[in-house]
């Protein structure tokens, strides 16, 4: 039970670290609420948990490959500049007292499902840390065992999802309209920020 949880507090720390996903929640909660900064979570997560196959599987040294490399830096550079972009132009419509939930669900899960999918580091990240616990669970639990605590890092990662969403939409209710606003100006600039340092990567890729 103790390394059960164990697992689960690995889930939760794999996904505080301030990132992409997460300025995006902040920005999609104070805009639409819980539902929608929860949704583009859980877009996040079917991306996690298809790389968490790929490495149990063998086949995430694939994607290694300077082509590939190149291909998601390039298309993660659109995607968070794109987004970025939007958040930007639709930050001055944040208010406290609409709830513009107008946008299709589907749209925010697609959003953090190419965030993360599309994103290089998420395939080093996996490969390095989840590489390594598989390595090590491997070794010592069978395929129920192994199984079992790998669910329990998905479990961690949907909590800090839950908590990502809850606090984007409470801010929405507590925060004068003027703070969410730079609040949601302040994830666009860090979504357009992102966006630029995968385009540098890709440059160097092709290049260097």
């Amino acid at each position: 039970m103790n390394t059960f949880i164990g697992y689960i507090f690995l889930g939760l720390s794999l996904s505080a670290p301030m990132g992409p996903i997460n300025a995006a929640q902040m920005d999609k909660g104070l805009k639409h609420g819980f539902i929608h900064a929860w949704v583009l979570g859980l877009g996040a997560i079917a991306a996690d948990i298809f790389y968490m196959m790929l490495v149990y599987f063998g086949v995430v040294h694939f994607l290694n490959t300077p082509f590939i490399q190149t291909f998601l830096w390039l298309f993660g550079f659109f995607v968070l500049t794109y987004t970025g972009v939007e958040s930007l132009i639709g930050a001055h419509k944040v208010t406290s007292n609409e709830m513009r939930s107008s946008e299709n669900l589907s749209k925010s899960f697609l959003s953090g499902l190419f965030m993360s999918l599309f994103n290089p580091l998420s395939i080093l990240f996996w490969l390095g840390i989840y590489g390594s616990v598989l390595a090590k669970a491997a070794s010592m639990y069978n395929l129920y065992d192994l199984l079992l605590y790998s669910s329990a890092i998905i479990i961690g990662i949907l909590i800090w999802d839950i908590t990502m969403a809850s606090v984007a939409s409470t801010f929405r209710h507590l925060l004068t309209d003027r703070v969410q606003k730079l609040i949601s100006y302040s994830s666009g600039l860090s979504l357009i920020g992102f966006g630029c340092y995968f385009g540098i990567q890709a440059c160097k890729v092709l290049f260097l």
